[in-house]
């Protein structure tokens, strides 16, 4: 690389006393880029990358054979020719696997984590240019959830956003899952038994096959309905006797759909300079309605962005960053 990777431990106010009691230091990688240390006056934008469900703050450095890091794609852009930036890859891992980056009762306060404690950290301690034109939030999955629902409430912190295969379209995407999920938890005898095991279990050996789609579906409910008093403090929108779909709760989760809020909300989303859209064609988890149906309320409201589908899946898509901050880059506000 050309630029260079620095650890940093960062203290997150937002995250004292959280429910999960997880922690409120976290590991932060940031990438600078090529002639930081050498240019004591520039100032430079910053994109923010969220990591998906399961992922870390570190995980962005994870090499796999033949293939580029996120890092390493964003460094061979600028060595391109693509104006630099900063780039910070924030940890928001949870004990039940992520956060949606949201506000949630039941996870903790994951999007003022961001807004305010990350960006305080990044300004005070790095060279920015510090104004929401020359930020950007950019990720994958449920990454590219956190960034349409920071944007939303912080248009003029984040004035950029790239979704890649973002969470949007819930009874596509998560209600299929519901049963799936119910099977191991009644089998399990209940949230806490199952979550219990789970954890003994990947501590000891690894997740099964089963396990992803249940611990999903915890903490979607745990971000989504969070209620004080149930087991792990989340309320499921299913029966776990008898496979009923609890409609209450499930419109509890609706509220919290990008396809259902963006409606809401267009006038916020006009604010922003650059929306950049992509998702796979083959994607796994059906989240290529989503983005379309994303895509479809943004061209009637009038929302200037950018859609594209690859014909891909879910996993092992980084490289489509490449594509998404050769778009966005030249769109930040500099010195």
């Amino acid at each position: 690389m050309k630029g260079s990777i620095q650890l940093f431990q960062v203290f997150a106010g937002s995250l004292e006393g959280n429910p999960l009691n997880d922690p409120s230091t976290r590991t932060i990688p940031v990438y600078l880029p090529p002639g930081y240390a050498e240019s004591p006056e520039a100032r430079y934008p910053v994109v923010y990358f969220l990591h998906g469900f399961t992922g870390t703050g570190v995980q962005w450095l994870n090499t796999s054979p033949f293939t580029r890091t996120v890092p390493e794609r964003l460094d061979a852009l600028i060595a391109q020719g693509a104006p630099p930036c900063i780039g910070v890859f924030v940890d928001g891992w949870t004990s039940l696997g992520g956060s949606q980056w949201i506000n949630s009762e039941g996870i903790g306060r994951y999007r003022d984590y961001v807004a305010r404690d990350l960006v305080t950290f990044v300004d005070r301690t790095f060279r920015t240019v510090q104004r929401g034109a020359a930020r950007a939030l950019v990720g994958k999955s449920s990454g590219g959830y956190g960034a349409l629902v920071i944007s939303r409430f912080h248009p003029d912190l984040f004035a950029h956003i790239g979704v890649h295969s973002g969470d949007a379209g819930f009874e596509y995407c998560y209600l299929h899952e519901l049963p799936q999920a119910a099977g191991p938890l009644l089998k399990a005898g209940g949230v806490e038994n199952w979550y219990r095991d789970f954890i003994n279990r990947s501590l000891a050996t690894k997740m099964k096959g089963e396990d992803h789609v249940v611990i999903n579906m915890l903490c979607m409910a745990a971000a989504y309905s969070p209620k004080k008093g149930e087991p792990l403090g989340l309320e499921l929108p299913i029966d776990l006797q008898t496979g009923r779909l609890r409609v209450d709760v499930w419109n509890r989760w609706l509220v919290h759909d990008p396809v259902r809020f963006t409606p809401k909300h267009l006038d916020v989303y006009k604010k922003l300079k650059t929306i950049f859209l992509d998702c796979g064609t083959r994607d796994e988890f059906n989240l290529r309605w989503g983005a379309r149906l994303l895509a479809d309320e943004f061209r009637a409201g009038g929302v200037e962005h950018v859609h594209e589908e690859f014909e891909d899946g879910h996993m092992g898509v980084n490289y489509r960053f490449e594509r998404s901050l050769g778009y966005l880059l030249p769109r930040l506000d500099r010195g």
